[in-house]
């Protein structure tokens, strides 16, 4: 026994996973109408199988169920047959338009564990670009998933961290296909990708994103809350770097602004006064404008979140999930 998460089973997990890969025949069976092995994220789903990485993946399955094995073999018989219908073997191969997808998300370097990091930015996106068509956002979706996957050994890391993004993000500005989207690839992922999250990150939290965590926190489950991360702008890069290294971050981090697009370091020309002066009283104006427009919005996301309706706490709720 050399692999290091294997030696970490317990007696119970041990067991499990032995009954577990037992069932691979019946199991590959009911999804695909045969036995052959099926190869899932490079590991060969075969009872005979000695290759340890099986072992890893199957405590997935039985971790996600509570240890049950039949209900562990039920979900992964669902996953297979998901696989095959979504086609998802294939979705490496397919190309997405990086001029849409490009900034939405990707996976980059790894945390001081050696895990891959997936980033998600949900803030100034182009509503109908990224999510006019559902079901391309979803396959784009479930290919970075993929692509961060292949990225987990099984040997010398078992999961992923991800880092959600939300700056600029607004409460209010979701359409009806980005909340589909939402709300599928939330489905998918808690269906098909069982313990694959060590770590996930909510960062540039805005006030209304704070109120609402700490309202769901509640009543999710502990051992949910304990992989999440939250923090505003101003606590970024340090809440960051507690896991991943400095120099692994993307630029955008490193350069501590927490936005997509970095912040012109270049001197600004000296002005006359007369220009200064009207420059300042604009400055003014505009600030007093965004004060009100924040207090707007205070009280807008107040009220929201004293409803119950699925537009205030619930659409939060699986935005947190997703």
């Amino acid at each position: 026994m050399s692999n290091k998460f294997v030696k970490d089973f317990t007696k119970q997990e041990t067991e499990g996973v032995e009954k577990l890969k037992a069932k691979l025949p019946e199991i590959l069976k009911a999804a695909f109408d045969n036995e052959t092995p099926y190869t899932l994220w490079n590991v060969k789903l075969d009872k005979d199988s000695t290759d340890e990485r099986l072992s890893v993946l199957l405590v997935k399955f039985l971790r996600a169920r509570e240890h049950n094995v039949e209900i562990a073999a039920e979900m992964l018989t669902n996953t297979l047959r998901w696989r095959k219908e979504f086609k998802a073997d294939e979705i490496l191969e397919e190309s997405f338009d990086q001029e849409v997808f490009g900034s939405v998300g990707y996976t980059y370097e790894t945390d001081k564990d050696g895990r891959p990091v997936c980033y998600n930015f949900y803030g100034d996106l182009d509503q109908e670009k990224v999510f006019g068509d559902v079901q391309r956002f979803v396959r784009w979706r479930v290919q970075l998933m993929e692509k961060s996957v292949q990225l987990v050994d099984l040997e010398k890391v078992d999961s992923m961290i991800q880092v959600h993004d939300y700056n600029g993000v607004s409460m209010f500005g979701r359409s009806a296909n980005s909340k589909a989207a939402t709300k599928e690839i939330i489905k998918i992922m808690q269906d098909n990708y069982p313990e694959y999250l060590a770590l996930k990150y909510f960062v540039n939290i805005p006030w209304w994103g704070s109120k609402i965590y700490n309202l769901i926190k509640s009543i999710l489950p502990e051992t949910t809350t304990r992989k999440f991360r939250v923090c505003s702008s101003d606590e970024l890069l340090d809440t960051l770097t507690q896991q991943i290294p400095k120099e692994n971050l993307p630029a955008v981090y490193v350069s501590g602004n927490g936005k997509k697009k970095e912040v012109s370091s270049s001197k600004q020309p000296e002005q006359p006064e007369q220009v200064l002066a009207e420059s300042s009283k604009k400055e003014e104006e505009q600030a007093e404008n965004e004060q009100q427009s924040e207090k707007a919005e205070q009280s807008k996301v107040t009220d929201e979140l004293k409803k119950e309706e699925p537009e205030g706490p619930a659409a939060a709720i699986e935005a947190v999930k997703a």
